[in-house]
């Protein structure tokens, strides 16, 4: 069966750093795209970034800040996060791409196995 399981998520201060990882089980990890979203109380989820073999994206608000790393003997993609920000709040979940068929990395119906979230809170 294929899941993903997300963890790192922890309260820290304004400016700090924080590590989020998303370890994948089943087959063909690396093939997959792994897209990280966030979802604050009362706001929609929005796409922060993903990978593929293709191409790596961020979204405007983390660009600068937010870098993922993928290490695809361990199954894992880890999503750095710095100089974190009151409005980086959120609970935050990764996602797999399994069939590949998606077209914009941003568009959460592309994937089709989700993680349970894992919050992050950043605060003053």
């Amino acid at each position: 069966q294929v899941r993903v399981v997300e963890d790192g998520g922890e309260l820290v201060k304004v400016g700090g750093f924080l590590r989020l990882r998303c370890v994948g089980t089943g087959n063909a990890f690396s093939s997959w795209r792994i897209g990280w979203f966030r979802q604050a109380p009362g706001n929609e989820r929005e796409f922060v970034a993903a990978t593929s073999s293709a191409s790596t994206d961020y979204a405007d608000s983390v660009k600068g800040r937010f870098t993922l790393h993928r290490d695809n003997v361990k199954a894992s993609l880890f999503l750095d996060m710095s100089n974190l920000k009151p409005e980086d709040t959120a609970v935050y979940t990764c996602a797999a791409d399994i069939d590949g068929y998606g077209d914009r990395s941003s568009d959460p119906t592309i994937y089709e196995v989700w993680g349970q979230g894992t919050q992050v809170t950043v605060s003053s």
